[in-house]
């Protein structure tokens, strides 16, 4: 396993190696003690799994706010989405800024997501699956959010802002500056 740097040095690239021949291929793409022994001490409880149809769905920004703030390690089994990680983590050097990685069923790249991010994805070909692992079980009470589109955060999105779709939970979110302090 690999493990790459980011713009913001919590949010890491994670890229499980693949042993392919002709049958197919076969990788590992979490192990508990061998990521603790490269500083990654996580014990994830819960696997989630979401489906898109289309290109340009986007689901984000979301968190969970403490005491059930989520880490997360997202990968793409099918298809490729541009995922992007918000520092909401006021004090912290990189607050307010983003990181934006591609992640496809092709490039096997994860992404570790901390807690005190806001996470989100935006599928670029259709009939996209993603698959993640969390930290902290799904506290609907806690379930919080940014708008996608804030201008203050500066995210790229590669999508026209009317071909995006969103549920709506995502067109309701609350921007970036009017969020309460969090994560401190």
């Amino acid at each position: 396993m690999q493990i790459l740097p980011t713009e913001i040095p919590d949010v890491k690239i994670i890229v499980p190696r693949r042993f392919e021949d002709a049958r197919g291929f076969f990788s590992e793409t979490w192990n508990r003690k061998r990521m603790a022994d490269m500083g990654i001490d996580i014990e994830f409880v819960q696997d989630n799994h979401s489906w898109s149809a289309d290109a340009g769905v986007l689901r984000g920004l979301h968190f969970q706010s403490p005491p059930h703030a989520q880490t997360k390690l997202v990968r793409v089994t099918r298809g490729r989405v541009l995922d992007v990680a918000v520092d909401l983590r006021r004090g912290s050097a990189t607050y307010g800024r983003h990181v934006a990685v591609e992640l496809a069923a092709a490039n096997w790249r994860q992404l570790l997501v901390p807690a005190g991010f806001a996470h989100g994805v935006l599928t670029l070909e259709p009939d996209t699956e993603i698959q993640y692992k969390v930290d902290a079980y799904y506290a609907p009470e806690h379930d919080k959010g940014v708008i996608w589109n804030d201008p203050d955060l500066g995210i790229d999105w590669p999508v026209d802002a009317d071909d995006v779709i969103l549920s709506d939970k995502d067109l309701r979110q609350p921007r970036f500056a009017d969020l309460p302090a969090y994560f401190n």
